[in-house]
């Protein structure tokens, strides 16, 4: 499977939300968890490829860039990576974001959701359980605009002083990975079966 990992955010001039207190750049954070979800997915044999692989890469603050990167390569799968934030500090959790209606997409989020939910049973997972799955729904550009099944994951509040200390730690961000890729994993398994 040709997978497309989606760093959120540019680095430079955008580097996404910011904690205040520690310094942390959702951009920064995206892209190492990226590149390691990229090593266990090649490691089972998926084409992987990044949208941004640079810690400054400004091109890629045009969306547009993006999509196209995952289209023209003919990408099967789509995944976005974030940092959520809020103006409430105390916001924390995760999510899992899909276009609207019944997708591919929607089974890709399900499956990371539940590897991601498993990995971290302690941490809250902010759903929308209205059409009987846990994955929120969005028109978001990335999302819309791109031709295989696609999801977007709000790994963590990095406005949330205590999730911002987990986003910010190498060995949370791998296994942050590897939830991510056994999600994925789970999902084309579905597809062969």
């Amino acid at each position: 499977m040709r997978i497309v990992l989606d760093s959120g955010h540019s680095g430079s001039p955008d580097p996404g939300a910011v904690n205040s207190t520690i310094g942390l750049k959702e951009s920064d954070v995206t892209l190492a968890v990226a590149k390691l979800a990229k090593k266990y997915l090649l490691a089972v044999g998926h084409e992987v490829k990044l949208t941004r692989t640079e810690w400054e890469q400004p091109e890629t603050d045009d969306l547009s860039y993006r999509t196209a990167l995952a289209n023209d390569w003919g990408a099967d799968i789509f995944i976005s990576l974030h940092c959520n934030s809020a103006a409430n500090e105390s916001a924390k959790g995760y999510e899992v974001w899909t276009s609207p209606g019944d997708t591919l997409g929607d089974r890709l989020a399900t499956y990371i959701y539940e590897q991601v939910a498993a990995e971290f049973p302690g941490r809250k997972g902010r759903t929308d359980y209205a059409d009987g799955d846990p994955d929120k729904e969005s028109r978001f550009y990335v999302l819309i605009h791109t031709d295989a099944p696609a999801c977007l994951v709000e790994m963590a509040f990095i406005s949330n002083d205590e999730e911002a200390g987990l986003l910010a730690d190498a060995a949370w961000q791998d296994r942050y990975a590897r939830a991510i890729a056994r999600g994925v994993t789970d999902y084309i398994a579905t597809l062969e079966g």
